[in-house]
């Protein structure tokens, strides 16, 4: 097995293009193309945890959060990030990371979320916006089987759950080709009528050179007209947080009581209660405040995300409770999430569970 092998269906699942301009999800040491034999999955990268690799002969580390997320200008061991690269790089050890592109797609970390607090109804709860394209393009009537079937094959005309979607229409082409053209159809210097079809189709940003290079390959002009148009209309499979629907609804505090044996919570941080029963729940793992005024859109009861700042507990304004499990506690079922995708693709390679504790986070209680 190849590094790369492992991270293009890591990749097909959790698309590097859903990532956040800040982050830094990707292969961030090691060359795609050595053969290893196993992985270890962790949600943080630490020492401790490549030591782990190195005790159990792991060659790649596949983490959630990206151990360089800020620019290093210095390899000299100051940090715990510089001593973590220096101590891969010098055992050979690769580390990929998953993070905010894991985050934002359906099945991902909050899919495992909801799935551990048992939602039922699931859905995105911001959804993602400028990612669609509108491809537009004329094709000779006899070629437009041929031309469609491409750019489908190639990732274009997927809508929800249907994919081959497109629209056509017949039409008239014109053209003149000049004196070094090569025309398909018509003569050189003469100009040419051809019925054509109009056809237009949706994909997503991340696949447009493949979709182009598809379409300019099964086309037969040697010039081909094409029109690509920004789409604001959302992407329901992709976006920020989700939000679902218990099975039946519960008490606010026996719901909050739950949440701590779930997460394995010393304390959840949470607003007032409201006095009605819990329903519908909005979540978002790791960092959810943006989230907020979202939630409460959305009709949620509670809000069960992570990072929460003092300020940002009032802006429940008594419509949600907010409810703080904790980062860690939060995104910790990711390294369980990692397993399940990669095994059922790779059912005969070695996946090894990182058992390093790597929670920053401590908490003295009052006795």
């Amino acid at each position: 097995m190849t590094i790369r092998e492992i991270i293009s269906y890591l990749e097909s699942v959790a698309p590097p293009a859903y990532q956040e301009s800040y982050d830094n999800a990707g292969l961030i040491i090691g060359d795609p193309e050595t053969t290893i034999t196993s992985a270890l999955i962790t949600l943080d990268v630490t020492e401790a945890v490549i030591d782990e690799a190195i005790e159990f002969g792991c060659e790649l580390i596949i983490s959630h959060h990206p151990i360089v997320f800020k620019g290093i200008k210095r390899l000299n061991g100051n940090t715990f990030v510089e001593r973590c690269v220096i101590k891969a790089i010098k055992n050979d050890i690769a580390i990929y990371a998953a993070h905010t592109n894991l985050d934002s797609v359906m099945g991902g970390v909050n899919s495992k979320i909801c799935e551990k607090i048992g939602l039922t109804n699931t859905s995105i709860l911001s959804p993602a916006k400028d990612q669609l394209l509108k491809l537009v393009t004329f094709i000779p009537e006899d070629h437009l089987d041929k031309v469609r079937e491409a750019v489908f094959a190639a990732g274009a005309g997927e809508i929800g759950k249907y994919d081959k979607c497109s629209f056509s229409t017949e039409g008239l082409g014109t053209f003149r080709g000049g004196e070094e053209a090569n025309p398909y159809v018509g003569e050189k210097g003469e100009f040419h009528f051809e019925k054509e079809a109009r056809f237009e189709t949706i994909l997503l940003k991340h696949s447009k050179r493949s979709v182009i290079n598809a379409l300019l390959k099964a086309h037969p002009y040697e010039e081909v007209a094409y029109d690509l148009y920004p789409l604001e209309n959302t992407l329901p499979e992709v976006g920020s947080g989700m939000i679902g629907e218990l099975p039946g609804a519960e008490n606010e505090v026996d719901f909050l009581s739950r949440l701590l044996d779930i997460f394995g919570c010393k304390a959840i941080r949470h607003t007032y209660l409201l006095g009605k029963p819990v329903k519908k729940v909005a979540v978002c793992g790791g960092s959810g405040s943006f989230l907020l005024p979202a939630a409460i859109a959305a009709g949620a009861d509670i809000f069960v995300t992570a990072d929460m700042k003092y300020h940002d507990f009032f802006e429940a304004e008594e419509k949600i409770i907010v409810a703080d499990i904790g980062h860690y506690e939060s995104e910790q079922f990711t390294k369980e999430l990692f397993y399940e995708i990669l095994i059922k693709k790779f059912p005969n390679f070695a996946l090894r569970l990182s058992e390093v504790k790597s929670n920053p986070v401590l908490y003295l209680c009052q006795r």
